[in-house]
């Protein structure tokens, strides 16, 4: 069996990836599927866009280091489209599935990509930044909407996030 030894920079970000991963699990546990859209008389992104969000981004970065997976929502979310009103996003078991069918494949190429790609330049529009520069912005954005949808399980009624 290939051991691959991880660069120190990706061990700090591969220990928030796998602390996150259990986390999304956590936080969507026992919402409803009545309470996973509701806004609260707000324009805040409700719980269902927030995990269908999250979900894209995974695949999104599995996508940018080289698998051609989708989530089944992709079509809501692809071209970092925008909560829309008026749509019923799917299920929250089918954002989890979606979600636990990428977390390995992505986790496996964030141990072997390589620092020459770390280093590399990624561009997108007016923005331009490494792309380890990338993934840290993009598991820092996991755990911002992580902590979204906390507050939404409060504001819901529903216990706090578990962290175990």
């Amino acid at each position: 069996m290939e051991t691959k030894t991880v660069s120190h920079r990706m061990q700090s970000l591969l220990a928030l990836y796998d602390m996150q991963t259990r986390f999304f699990l956590n936080v969507i546990d026992g919402i409803s599927d009545e309470d996973r859209h509701k806004r609260l008389n707000t324009k805040a992104n409700h719980i269902a866009w927030l995990t269908g969000s999250l979900v894209q981004q995974r695949y999104e970065l599995a996508r940018l280091l080289g698998s051609d997976m989708k989530q089944a929502a992709d079509e809501l979310f692809k071209d970092y489209k925008g909560i829309q009103d008026d749509v019923n996003y799917p299920s929250l078991s089918t954002f989890q599935k979606d979600w636990e069918t990428v977390t390995p494949v992505l986790r496996n190429a964030l141990v072997h990509v390589s620092d020459a790609r770390l280093d590399s330049p990624f561009e997108m529009e007016e923005m331009k930044m490494s792309h380890f520069d990338l993934i840290a912005f993009m598991i820092y954005r996991e755990a911002n909407c992580i902590g979204q949808i906390a507050l939404w399980r409060r504001l819901l009624g529903y216990p706090a996030m578990k962290y175990d």
